[in-house]
């Protein structure tokens, strides 16, 4: 994924900094584009509060900035280590198929589905966090409760005692949806997930960058002008 850059060239900075020494002036250009770069970050995450539906911390975290230093004056914002191994970002800003969650991975290998899961979504009865997800509770129950229903049904040779679940997945014969569903004291049955075999596809660009570089454009030389004006009243206090 493209990650804004900022940067000053050597010419630039020393027509604009000709009244400080080399290690000030390039202090000064330091200081300009850290704070450029954490302006950048800030409009990214603000772009993700629109493009995405309650977005989570991790989301909104999942860019840093790179700092600049006199040694190199570039400033980057650019993913996490911890997102590179992670695929929604990136599939959701250029489109294409989304790979499974780790959510979607574990029911893949606990659950004896009698078909493949390429995604679960939660349905209308499923308990819902603040940001949409399903909630960590409740998916918690769910998974141990039908982890053990495919253990006993290992157990029992394939029989499957579905009413004795709070939680359970249908056989494949039966007429209710793939997925796990809920079974409540009254004898009433409500779907917490779906499953299904299609393969989520994103349209391309949600444009989370947009803007970036005009609010580079706009801030740097805001910033330049006061780290200038800081590093000069310094150098003169210093005599």
């Amino acid at each position: 994924m493209p990650m804004p850059t900022l940067s000053l060239d050597d010419r630039a900075l020393q027509a604009n900094l000709r009244r400080l020494a080399d290690r000030d002036a390039k202090m000064a250009a330091v200081w300009a584009l850290n704070d450029t770069a954490d302006d950048v970050l800030a409009h990214v995450q603000g772009r993700m509060d629109q493009v995405f539906d309650r977005p989570t911390r991790f989301t909104r975290n999942a860019f840093m900035v790179w700092r600049a230093k006199p040694s190199q004056l570039e400033a980057k914002v650019l993913e996490r280590p911890s997102v590179g191994r992670r695929h929604y970002l990136k599939v959701e800003e250029f489109g294409g198929p989304r790979g499974q969650t780790g959510l979607e991975a574990l029911l893949s290998s606990r659950l004896g589905h009698d078909g493949r899961i390429s995604a679960a979504v939660p349905a209308a009865g499923a308990k819902l966090n603040a940001y949409g997800n399903w909630s960590p509770g409740e998916r918690n129950q769910a998974l141990a409760a039908t982890s053990r229903q495919e253990q006993a049904v290992a157990a029992t040779g394939g029989t499957r005692k579905r009413r004795r679940a709070g939680y359970f997945v249908p056989a494949a014969s039966s007429r209710l949806s793939p997925g796990i569903w809920k079974r409540n004291p009254d004898g009433s049955i409500r779907k917490l997930l779906h499953f299904t075999t299609a393969v989520p596809e994103y349209r391309e660009r949600l444009g989370f960058f947009d803007g970036a570089e005009e609010v580079s454009a706009r801030r740097l030389p805001v910033h330049l002008q006061r780290t200038i004006a800081k590093m000069i009243e310094r150098s003169a206090s210093r005599g």
